[in-house]
């Protein structure tokens, strides 16, 4: 007789991982389509995850100084033409109101794609003075691109994110202000979501529209793709000059100032899951779960046991722990299901014997192991579980990542690699988005991720044309 099956079936994740991503998301209640193509309803489970995630975010941006404040969905189509090379590079993403209720207007409006124009807008009318710098701002909101292909959490047309903007008087300080978020992003994406990634400067024709230079955090997925998973932008003072924001130094001379920007969306939520998943759902790090544990009863209509669960659960929740208990009446068998789908980190199974003998089981979600506990210290042994849990799902992660790193000199041991391996090849360029550009053609789809500034290059000769190598970049194929 065939095992019951407690949970609806999700496709193997190495069978078809595009299936078993769409399955997670489902099963996981994470998020579901609205009316509008590309658009999402963030779920319970979803937007909670989100909630942690924007929590730490924030504290970590305001240790560093960061405000934070609110600007405007719509920005003036005249605005955004401002900065020639921004607008080109948005234009096609770019959704336009026409009409103001019934009546047309005389000037379209674009919904935010992005805030650099509104930032800019506005620190124009308001900063006068070097006494008026710096000004480090983020906001919390949504944006739209018109994406013609999507997927829930890696690319939607509107989604979740936060846009930190702010002006320098010098070069330096905000030059120094974007390798300073791009740590941030680093700190929280190993610290927090516990996902390892390559990180460092994009080659000149993978910047952001409008950006000097911009840094990126890339995380290997199961599959070997890579996601883009944060990215910090320094951006000089052309895009400033455009609106003409100018300041009066000390020395009484009108001076430009110094733009940087930096972005984290939703999309790490599909991080999370295509890292940690597994075939049984999503498997999350404890300082990213919103319920780290769920309390579930065994044997619970025998006299007892709902009401020391209960006292369980009072316990675990006064001490400062995200927890739920799962007292319903269905099977023991569906509710460990349930709570391995939803990626709780760890389940304690509490019955008439465990009572006798002053104890509980508590089951890891990542690895299974169940480990015994007396439930006079279950309230502080619990969190060394949690903390263990964390720190040994970012180690397997950090291996994975390091054994799908490989290196090629030759275009064709580039190709042989891409074929038969799954990840990143180190690989040398001379830098001519042309030579990229055939790279990418011959092995199926693998670009520059970043490039690569703290090792010695592994050839002197660009991976396709042979003339002399610039750099050397991590290459791969991504989301």
């Amino acid at each position: 007789m065939a095992k019951e099956k407690f949970v609806k079936s999700i496709t193997a994740r190495d069978e078809d991982f595009a299936q078993w991503y769409t399955d997670v998301v489902r099963e996981a209640e994470l998020c579901d389509y609205s009316s509008v193509k590309g658009c999402l309803n963030y779920l319970p489970n979803g937007y909670a995850i989100w909630e942690l995630i924007m929590n730490d975010l924030d504290k970590r941006f305001k240790d560093t100084g960061v405000e934070n404040v609110s600007l405007p969905l719509l920005i003036p189509e005249s605005l955004l033409e401002k900065e020639a090379d921004h607008i080109e590079g948005f234009a096609p993403e770019v959704a336009w109101v026409t009409h103001g209720g019934m009546e047309r207007l005389q000037e379209r409006f674009c919904i935010r794609p992005t805030s650099e124009t509104l930032f800019c807008d506005l620190w124009a009318k308001t900063v006068q003075s070097y006494r008026d710098l710096p000004k480090v701002w983020n906001q919390w909101n949504s944006v739209l691109r018109w994406e013609k292909t999507t997927r829930p959490f890696l690319r939607s047309r509107e989604f979740l994110w936060q846009e930190g903007h702010t002006i320098h008087a010098t070069y330096e300080e905000a030059e120094e202000r974007t390798i300073q978020m791009l740590h941030v992003y680093e700190d929280c994406y190993k610290e927090t979501l516990a996902i390892p990634f390559v990180s460092g400067r994009k080659a000149e024709n993978e910047k952001f529209a409008g950006a000097q230079d911009t840094y990126t955090i890339e995380a290997l997925m199961h599959d070997g793709k890579a996601l883009q998973s944060a990215t910090s932008h320094f951006f000089g003072s052309a895009f400033p000059d455009a609106f003409n924001i100018k300041y009066i130094d000390k020395d009484n001379q009108l001076k430009s100032v110094y733009e940087t920007s930096w972005g984290w969306s939703t999309r790490s939520i599909g991080a999370l899951i295509m890292v940690h998943g597994d075939d049984s759902g999503l498997v999350l790090p404890p300082h990213v779960a919103p319920v780290e544990c769920r309390v579930i009863p065994i044997a619970q209509h025998k006299e007892g046991v709902l009401d020391r669960a209960g006292e369980l659960f009072d316990e675990l929740k006064k001490a400062g722990y995200r927890v739920k208990i799962d007292d319903s009446d269905k099977s023991p068998g569906w509710k460990f299901a349930e709570q391995e789908m939803l990626g709780i980190p760890t389940r304690i199974e509490i019955g008439p014997k465990d009572i006798e003998n002053n104890q509980v089981v508590v089951v890891r979600r990542d690895t299974r192991e169940k480990i015994i506990v007396s439930l006079d210290e279950i309230a502080t042994k619990l969190r060394d579980i949690l903390e263990t849990i964390q720190e040994d799902m970012y180690n397997r992660a950090k291996d994975f990542l390091n054994e799908h790193i490989y290196s090629a000199t030759t275009i064709e041991e580039m190709t042989e690699k891409f074929k038969s391996s799954k990840g990143f090849i180190k690989a040398c360029w001379c830098g001519d988005p042309e030579c990229e550009g055939e790279v990418k053609y011959v092995t199926g789809g693998a670009s520059t991720r970043c490039l690569i500034e703290d090792e010695e290059m592994n050839s002197d000769k660009c991976i396709w044309c042979g003339k002399p190598a610039k750099h050397m970049a991590y290459w791969g194929k991504s989301y």
